[in-house]
């Protein structure tokens, strides 16, 4: 497995934001395994997929199943082997797909699952796919059971595909309103005045110490610029420290979109912090 650099000479006229871009970095795997292993290993891929995409939180996507184009490397028996072992995988994860008829690359079948943008457009993203001509290319060989050379089956796995891409399609997702656990600055602590700057900087360095994204908004502006601020940039946490939390060591607590949670004590909310922080799959 590698997070590896791929270059394509895509025309000006198609590029497109992060969507469509000339370099872009996929999280590329290679499976060799045996004719056995097979099943269960094309099963394990898309279950992991489905996995991915349902932690980020996309429910609107499509599943297409590829099948042999018109030319191709390969016995035609071990291309519909593969092909039966794709449909069994989305059928034990009880994923709906549909056919796409000759749409298979000409080394073999695959799975790809399209997530749609902002705009209800389909963007291919992850890849699960069979190769049956770099086995063949590189000779690779394995000694069976029966103590002679056989030739392994590969798959290619790309669960999130292009992550410049899945980028791009994640924040049109959530509009830059991400989750807690996922957001990069997940709590912006606002001081109403230069005296309780310190006790501001001391709940940063709390947050992150718990390993939460906390970070503190001193500048000289009155505290109601500053909060529409953090509420433009989408912070999921809003934090203001006055001469009363500063005495009592506790926060006043907003959430993105103005609901004012109202005083709670520091440990509280590191703690409803920290529990938001773990992603939960679908």
């Amino acid at each position: 497995a590698e997070l590896g650099t791929v270059y394509r000479f895509e025309r000006a006229g198609v590029l497109h934001g992060l969507l469509r871009v000339r370099g872009f970095t996929q999280d590329d795997a290679h499976i060799f395994c045996t004719p056995e292993q097979m099943d269960e290993e094309i099963t394990r891929a898309v279950r992991f997929s489905l996995f991915f995409l349902r932690t980020f939180g996309f429910k609107d996507y499509e599943v297409y199943l590829a099948t042999r184009p018109e030319k191709f490397v390969g016995e035609p028996t071990q291309w519909e082997v593969a092909t039966q072992a794709l449909q069994r995988a989305a059928d034990r994860a009880g994923q709906a797909y549909e056919l796409d008829p000759g749409g298979g690359a000409f080394y073999g079948p695959k799975i790809d699952i399209k997530v749609k943008d902002a705009l209800g457009r389909p963007w291919q993203c992850t890849t699960v796919q069979f190769d049956f001509n770099l086995p063949d290319r590189f000779a690779l060989t394995f000694v069976g059971e029966d103590n002679r050379q056989h030739r392994p089956f590969m798959v290619h796995r790309a669960l999130l595909g292009s992550l410049e891409r899945f980028l791009g399609v994640l924040i049109e997702h959530y509009g830059g309103a991400f989750p807690a656990w996922l957001a990069p600055v997940q709590a912006r602590v606002l001081p109403v005045a230069d005296r309780h700057h310190e006790y501001a900087t001391s709940l940063v360095a709390r947050l992150r110490s718990e390993g939460l994204r906390g970070e503190a908004d001193t500048r000289n502006e009155k505290i109601g610029f500053k909060i529409r601020e953090a509420e433009v940039q989408k912070i999921p946490y809003i934090l203001v420290v006055g001469d009363k939390e500063t005495a009592a060591g506790t926060v006043s607590v907003r959430l993105r979109g103005g609901q004012d949670r109202g005083v709670m004590p520091l440990a509280d909310f590191v703690h409803v912090l920290a529990m938001e922080n773990k992603p939960q799959a679908a």
